[in-house]
């Protein structure tokens, strides 16, 4: 999947470009300031960079960076499966950021985030820029590279690490905190063993209330059970289920003259088969019921043990069975914390494991160092550095995320030179003529379809810059290569030119991109070659570098 087409609307000094790209080799070249970076920092911005207000063109509300990428990998076609994103013959990256940094992203016309557009930008773009040397004096770039050359995934043992840690870390807080953990264990256990005595269940204080209140009041309840029965039933005194019967057949006499008596008659039907039902229970009653002291006394027991124990741990009564399941809880996780035994076996199981994935990570690294070594030896010989030897020094380091190893880059820039800590014997030339060795072994590896470097070759002129022209001229065979350089020698060997010229206006500064050809491009070689003013000398020379750059025909 190589980046066919690029469109930026105020970005920074550029106020509409939209610019068409090919497959092989591409530089960009023009004067000092005129913008030649614009389109490396706009394809950043549109693969996830932090969006800043700043790269908004003066005078305008916000920038829109559109990228488009044609063909595609399996492993990006499964990413935009995963991710949700629709997949087609093209691959279209839209970012837009406002004046008050607002940023907005799509990935084929679906909205994504900052984090998915880094993603994706991974199957995409490989950048080297023009500092690439300065990251070779950092161990974490350095062990960052050679484990990219040898195919190590870092990840999982970083994984295992942070488990181990976590295990060692629960063991030693266990072994310092036994002597706390036992007086809160003890604590406990008295407090589960006192509420245990009283074994309070869910529900069991409301039943408690109601059977206390209902014995409490038994002789009462009793008395008037029999006045209410006798209320229905005394003859003597004219019960009330006999004087509802003489009401029932006084209205019964006459039903056949009043249709309402019927109606009246009906509901008194009722009220007699209904007071006799509460006559019947209170009988019941009577015969069954009757005041229990050695119970009541029983409750008042438990009910002062429930108060007692409510008060003294400022609980409500309702709330001590959930209290006591609690304390049960506290004091199993309290067990589990104080079974050194148990914490010992899993710290040493989890640092057993980080050893295997450590050392087996160390054996990858042990293959690839001479490996990369070699390759980046061969790189430096036509980078103007013919004798000297590079290498790839492993040594043992704590255990840590990254493993057990120390990386380190030694360099020897003349022959019979003891190899050395790169950032010690190399000069500013030299190391980025060695960060360019470096780019171009390692962007052989990467999955990438597309390759940019901006500036790399910084540093480097005369034979050298050929050698670096040829080498991006080799990769661009097999993928898009993208440069933006200041030497002629590079720019003569590509295979697409493209000149970024700036423009003064009354409103403002612009900057512009337009691929050159023929004499256009004959021209701003000769510029590079000789500054602005061009003479038939700097034409032909320019003219002669682009034969001798040309590729050769198969």
């Amino acid at each position: 999947m190589a980046l066919r087409r690029i469109a930026l609307s105020d970005f920074v000094i550029v106020r509409s470009l939209e610019l068409d790209l090919h497959a092989g080799f591409t530089v960009l070249t023009g004067e000092t300031g005129a913008g030649k970076s614009i389109l490396i920092d706009a394809l950043q911005l549109v693969l996830g960079a932090r969006a800043d207000s700043g790269v908004i063109r003066e005078g305008a509300q916000r920038t829109d960076v559109c990228a488009e990428f044609d063909g595609g990998t399996i492993a990006l076609a499964a990413w935009l499966d995963e991710e949700g994103f629709p997949r087609d013959d093209t691959l279209l990256l839209r970012r837009t950021v406002d004046v008050q940094g607002k940023s907005r992203a799509w990935i084929n016309g679906i909205p994504a985030t900052a984090a998915q557009m880094r993603a994706v930008g991974e199957h995409l773009l490989d950048i080297h820029g023009q500092h690439a040397w300065q990251s070779l004096t950092r161990p974490d770039a350095v062990r960052g590279l050679l484990d990219a050359y040898a195919g190590a995934q870092v990840q999982p043992l970083a994984a295992l690490w942070t488990s181990w840690r976590d295990a060692q870390q629960a063991l030693t807080h266990a072994r310092a905190a036994q002597d706390t953990l036992q007086q809160e264990r003890e604590r406990l256990q008295w407090q589960i063993g006192e509420v245990d005595k009283l074994a309070p269940r869910d529900g069991e204080w409301e039943e408690l209330n109601a059977e206390h209140a209902r014995l409490s009041n038994a002789q009462s309840l009793l008395d008037n059970a029999q006045a209410a029965l006798s209320v229905l039933e005394d003859e003597d005194a004219g019960g009330a289920l006999r004087a509802l019967a003489q009401a029932q057949h006084l209205l019964q006499d006459y039903e056949h003259v009043d249709a309402s008596f019927r109606t009246m008659n009906e509901v008194l039907t009722s009220c007699i088969a209904q007071a006799g039902d509460v006559a019947h229970s209170l009988q019941s009653y009577l015969r069954h019921a009757e005041p229990d002291p050695d119970r009541l006394q029983q409750l008042d027991a438990r009910v002062s043990q429930w108060m007692q124990l409510a008060r003294r741990y400022k609980r409500t009564p309702p709330e001590l069975p959930a209290l006591l399941q609690d304390w049960k809880d506290t004091l199993q996780r309290l067990d589990s914390a104080t079974d050194l035994a148990a914490l010992q076996a899993a710290e040493q199981t989890h640092g057993a494991a980080y050893q295997k994935a450590a050392r087996a990570l160390s054996q990858k690294r042990a293959k690839a160092a001479p490996q990369l070594a070699q390759a980046i030896t061969r790189a430096m010989q036509g980078l103007g550095m013919a004798g000297g030897r590079f290498e790839v020094q492993l040594d043992k380091a704590e255990p840590g995320p990254h493993g057990i190893d120390q990386v380190a880059f030694l360099v020897s820039s003349h022959p019979g030179m003891t190899p050395r800590p790169i950032g010690k014997v190399a000069s500013g030339g030299e190391l980025s003529r060695m960060a360019l060795a470096i780019s171009v072994t390692t962007s052989e590896l990467g999955e990438a379809p597309t390759l940019i470097f901006d500036e790399v070759d910084s540093g480097v002129g005369g034979a050298v810059a050929e050698t670096v022209g040829r080498l991006m001229q080799q990769l661009g065979t097999a993928r898009q290569v993208l440069a933006v350089t200041h030497l002629p020698q590079v720019a003569a060997c590509a295979d697409h030119h493209l000149v970024v010229a700036k423009h003064k206006h009354a409103e403002g500064t612009t900057s512009s991109v337009a691929a050159a050809n023929e004499e256009a491009r004959v021209a701003e070689i000769a510029r590079m070659l000789g500054g602005e003013r061009l003479s038939p000398t700097t034409l032909a020379h320019a003219r002669e570098m682009l034969q001798g750059a040309a590729k050769p025909t198969p």
